[in-house]
């Protein structure tokens, strides 16, 4: 799976709480996918971060 998040985050910190293994804030404060390619043990969470999100900022393929 490939993930990424968009210019849509508000930095709500959400996906990180879920899935800390995938998501990290950037210098901006920002969510940002710490690699765009991920395992997959980790869909599932990834997943359930993506349906948290509050502005849809997260685009997995």
């Amino acid at each position: 799976m490939k993930v990424k998040v968009n210019q849509e985050c508000i930095g709500c910190g959400m996906c990180i709480d879920i899935c800390p293994e995938v998501f990290e804030y950037n210098d901006e404060g920002l969510s940002t996918a710490k690699s765009e390619e991920i395992s997959d043990s980790l869909n599932d969470s990834v997943t359930e971060a993506m349906e948290a999100c509050p502005v849809d900022a997260i685009e997995a393929e």
